[in-house]
C-alpha cells in the first residue's frame, strides 16, 4: 500500500509516513458508526494504516436510512445545532457541509386550537437574543414567562461537571425555582425530551446544563438548527467510506469482531469470525451494552457498570399525504402526542405529495405498540395541529423504532461514564456514551471518536 510523504494531521498528533521510516502502525476501528468513522479518519489522516470494522451491512451505527415503501427514509430525524463544531468539522472534511440545511433559530410551536408561538433568536447578544421570544411565548402566562429567565440565569451558573449536579433530577430543580408543572412541560421539555431523550423529571441537571449552557445561553447563533437534505447513508456512512479509502484504510463490513487480545510482546490480536488480524492499537467504538466482552482484563475498571447506564428508546412516526399539509421545514409541539415533526419530502425523494416525519423521544412507553394505535394517536395529534390535514388523504403510516437509541442520561450516569483512554496503553474506547462532557448526541459521538484516535495515537507514538 502506498504511503503518504506528507501525513495529515487530526487534533495535537501525527504519524510520520516518510519512505524510509518505519511502516506505518495499524489502527484497528471496531465500530462503524459516527463514533468509529470520526476516530478511523483521524487515525488515517494522522499517517496511520486504518482497518475499520462493522458488524452490520453499511456504516453509519444509529444514523441509517433504509428503503421502505418506494421512499428512502432515516431510521430516525437526526438534527445538530451550530455549536456542534465537531459534527460540523466531521460533515467537512467528508466534503459535504453543502448537503445539510442550517437554518436561524424559528420554530413553531403548535399546539390544538390553533394556538402557535414561536422559538426563535433576536439578533442581539446572548442570553438576551432569546428574550424577545420568551416575551411572546403565548403558551405559558406572563407569570410564567417572566419566572423562565431568572431560572435559566441559575441554570447558567451551574457547573455541569460536578457529580453533585450531576446526581440531581432536572424536574426537581426546576420546581425548587418555582416553575409550574405545566411551564416544565410546554418550555423545559421542549428542549430537554428533544436534546437528552428523557422528559425533565428523569434527565440529569448537568446535563440539561450543559445543553441549555452551550446550545442556548452560550451564543447568539448556538441554537440554529441544522439536518440533513439527503437520506442518511449519503450523509455519513457513503462518504466516510470513500474518504477512508482514499487515505488507505480499509473498511469491512459483516466482520463482527469477537475478541481482542493483549499481545505478550506489544500490539493486539483481534479475533474476527474464524480469522485473527494484529493491529498495534485499537478503538472499540461499539454501545455501551456491547464493549463488556471485547475489553482484554483490566482495561477499564468496573466495567459491569456500564449496564447501568441503560438505555433510552426513540420511535418515529413516518406519514405520507396526498398533498401537502404543514408549509413550514420543522414544527414542535406542546400539550399534544406529538413531539417534533419534519418535512422530509425531498429527501426522501417523494414526488407528490408530502411525507412528515414525527419523532418521539423518551419513547420508552411506545416500543411495544403496534404500529397501527401508534398510528391512529399521531395521526390526531397532527389533525388537532394541521389544519390542511382536514382535506388531505393518509397514503400510508409506518413506525421506525429505536429501542437504544441512547444511554439514559439521567441523574447519577456521569460517574458511569469512562474516559477514551484504557488502562491498557494503544487501547481506547469511543461512543457517545463515554466522557465527552456533551450528551448522547451526533456531537458527542464524533467528539469520542476524535478523542479516542488522539489517546492512541499519542501512545504509538511513545512506543
Amino acid at each position: 500500500m502506498a504511503r503518504r510523504t506528507q501525513p495529515r494531521r487530526t487534533g495535537s498528533v501525527a504519524l510520520s509516513s516518510d519512505p524510509g521510516e518505519a511502516a506505518q502502525p495499524h489502527v484497528a476501528v471496531v465500530g462503524g458508526g459516527l463514533a468509529g468513522m470520526s476516530a478511523a479518519l483521524a487515525c488515517a489522516d494522522a499517517g496511520a494504516r486504518v482497518t475499520l470494522f462493522e458488524a452490520s451491512p453499511r456504516l453509519g451505527g444509529a444514523t441509517f436510512s433504509l428503503e421502505r415503501e418506494g421512499l428512502t427514509v432515516d431510521n430516525g430525524q437526526h438534527v445538530f445545532l451550530r455549536c456542534c463544531t465537531a459534527y460540523r468539522a466531521f460533515l467537512d472534511r467528508l466534503g459535504v457541509r453543502d448537503l445539510v440545511a442550517l437554518s436561524r433559530l424559528d420554530v413553531p410551536v403548535l399546539a390544538p386550537g390553533g394556538r402557535r408561538a414561536h422559538l426563535w433568536r433576536a439578533p442581539l447578544p446572548a442570553p438576551l437574543h432569546l428574550t424577545p421570544a420568551l416575551a411572546r411565548f403565548s403558551h405559558l402566562s406572563p407569570s410564567e414567562r417572566l419566572a423562565v429567565l431568572p431560572t435559566a440565569r441559575a441554570l447558567a451558573a451551574l457547573d455541569p461537571v460536578d457529580h453533585a449536579v450531576d446526581a440531581r433530577p432536572f424536574g426537581d430543580w426546576l420546581t425548587e425555582r418555582g416553575q409550574s408543572p405545566w411551564a416544565q412541560r410546554a418550555f423545559w421539555d421542549l428542549v430537554t425530551v428533544a436534546t437528552l431523550n428523557a422528559p425533565v423529571e428523569r434527565a440529569s441537571l448537568a446535563l440539561a446544563a450543559t445543553v441549555f449552557q452551550t446550545g442556548l445561553l452560550a451564543g447568539g447563533g448556538a441554537a440554529d438548527i441544522g439536518w440533513s437534505r439527503v437520506p442518511l447513508n449519503e450523509l455519513h456512512a457513503h462518504p466516510a467510506q470513500r474518504a477512508l479509502e482514499a487515505a488507505g484504510g480499509r473498511v469491512l463490513v459483516r466482520r463482527r469482531v469477537r475478541s481482542v487480545r493483549v499481545e505478550p510482546a506489544g500490539g493486539f490480536c483481534l479475533t474476527v469470525a474464524d480469522e485473527t488480524m494484529t493491529a498495534d492499537a485499537v478503538v472499540l467504538a461499539v454501545p455501551h451494552a456491547a464493549v463488556g466482552p471485547l475489553l482484554p482484563p483490566g482495561a477499564v475498571e468496573r466495567p459491569e457498570r456500564f449496564a447501568r447506564l441503560g438505555a433510552s428508546g426513540i420511535v418515529n412516526v413516518h406519514v405520507v399525504f396526498d398533498r401537502r399539509v404543514m408549509a413550514e421545514p420543522v414544527v414542535a409541539a406542546v400539550d399534544s402526542p406529538v413531539q417534533w415533526v419534519f418535512d422530509r419530502t425531498a429527501g426522501a425523494g417523494l414526488a407528490h405529495g408530502q411525507y412528515l416525519a414525527v419523532s418521539l423521544s423518551a419513547a420508552e412507553g411506545y416500543l411495544d405498540w403496534p404500529a397501527e394505535r401508534l398510528c391512529a394517536v399521531i395521526l390526531e395529534g397532527l389533525t388537532h395541529l394541521l389544519p390542511l390535514m382536514r382535506s388531505a388523504t393518509v397514503r400510508t403510516c409506518f413506525l421506525t423504532k429505536q429501542p437504544a437509541a441512547t444511554f439514559r442520561q439521567g441523574p447519577g450516569r456521569a460517574v458511569l461514564r469512562p474516559p477514551q483512554r484504557t488502562s491498557v496503553r494503544g487501547l481506547g474506547l469511543a461512543g457517545a456514551w463515554t466522557q465527552t462532557g456533551w450528551p448522547a448526541t451526533m456531537e458527542g459521538a464524533v467528539r469520542s471518536g476524535r478523542q479516542a484516535a488522539d489517546t492512541v495515537l499519542a501512545a504509538l507514538l511513545r512506543r
